[in-house]
């Protein structure tokens, strides 16, 4: 999985897409990104089918 490292270089980001990460919340995010990263990597361990289309776009 991502070591803490990884997970702080994604977090150094943050202050470029406007984002703060107070330093009590550090723990929290790098769980919450080694959760979603997980997440990502089941969804795209499995090929799309030859058939599979994109969704049409909903505009609201």
């Amino acid at each position: 999985m991502h070591d803490d490292a990884a997970l702080d270089a994604f977090m150094a980001a943050a202050p470029a897409l406007g984002l703060a990460i107070a330093p009590e919340w550090r723990a929290g995010v790098r769980a919450q990104l080694r959760a979603t990263l997980a997440l990502a990597a089941l969804v795209t361990a499995v090929p799309p089918d030859d058939s599979a289309e994109p969704a049409p776009v909903f505009v609201a």
